[in-house]
């Protein structure tokens, strides 16, 4: 993976990464956001989760400056964003892909950036070579895909060789080719010593790309977490049982907190419980078992079951009959 950057420093906001005390928005009497309070350390990608109108994107603003909070306040580096006497050079930012002139091709446009902020030309070919936009930056912007739009975003957050990377919803738009570079591409960011901090509604994804995870429902923290204590804590878990006993197992197991499933004759699917306690019961019971199989919740699982009762919309799945008039 080729370096964002020439040197070994970078803008000097990673070693306090970002931080939210008590982040509040209110919209006349509706509060989008409520006493949030995270940090965002550098070194790792943080993922931050949430149901539509959760409040992620209000929040992103806030960090950033664009939106003035009721109450609380964030930092990047230990100051707030305004603060920062060259901020594209501290901090990269991603909030909509598509704020670009579409008269202007993709190297002008970062061209136009660099010559602003006092960054040297080369940062130029060097984002559109990371981004893979090397042999279409003289086309006009206009004539983009999303994909490419999105790339050019990315560019044009990296350009002033950040710290501090902020995306919203980076992966929109792209290829499979695209889903996996950009995966890679915040890995290799992380790694480097920066602070980087993404949204997403794609749980598998994420779950490949972030190690920490901030999740919010209601403008509220959920969680702040690892990826892997948020799934393991979330007993969204099963365990896959096979067995020619497998009705006596099931009247064996029944707790009013374990729920058993049967998916095939003979084949149980346990939730509630561990492969412990199963293997534990059938011996005692002189029950044989062809299959004891720890099945892993996956993050989109576990995020569902936190989520729950803070979605914006919940639908039911119903049949509609239609009737001829």
């Amino acid at each position: 993976m080729t370096s964002t950057h020439g040197t070994t420093g970078t803008g000097g906001t990673s070693a306090q990464g970002i931080t939210a005390h008590g982040l509040t928005k209110r919209y006349g009497d509706k509060t989008v956001v409520s006493d949030l309070t995270f940090a965002v350390r550098p070194g790792t990608v943080t993922g931050f989760l949430g149901p539509n109108g959760a409040g992620k994107s209000t929040t992103m603003r806030m960090i950033l400056g664009l939106d003035t909070p009721t109450r609380g306040h964030a930092t990047i580096g230990g100051r707030p964003y305004a603060a920062h006497r060259a901020p594209l050079n501290e901090v990269g930012a991603l909030l909509e892909a598509r704020s670009v002139h579409p008269g202007r091709t993709a190297y002008h446009h970062l061209t136009a950036l660099a010559l602003t902020h006092g960054i040297a030309k080369g940062r130029v070919e060097h984002v559109l070579d990371i981004t893979g936009l090397t042999d279409v930056a003289h086309r006009r912007v206009k004539g983009f895909s999303l994909g490419m739009g999105q790339r050019l975003g990315i560019a044009a957050a990296l350009l002033g060789d950040p710290a501090t990377i902020i995306l919203d919803e980076p992966v929109n738009g792209l290829d499979p080719e695209g889903v996996l570079w950009i995966r890679n591409l915040l890995k290799s960011l992380a790694a480097e010593g920066r602070t980087v901090f993404i949204s997403s509604h794609l749980m598998s994804e994420m779950a490949l790309t972030a190690e920490h995870l901030i999740i919010i429902g209601k403008g509220r923290l959920l969680a702040d977490t690892t990826v892997d204590a948020f799934v393991r804590a979330s007993g969204a878990g099963t365990v896959k049982v096979v067995t020619p006993e497998a009705g006596l197992l099931t009247e064996l197991l029944a707790a009013p907190d374990v729920d058993v499933t049967s998916s095939a004759p003979g084949a149980l699917e346990v939730r509630g419980t561990d492969a412990e306690h199963i293997g534990r019961t059938a011996a005692a019971h002189s029950i044989p078992l062809f299959e004891l199989t720890p099945q892993a919740a996956s993050l989109e699982q576990a995020f569902m079951g936190l989520t729950r009762d803070s979605v914006e919309f919940n639908a039911t799945l119903e049949t509609t009959h239609l009737e001829s008039a």
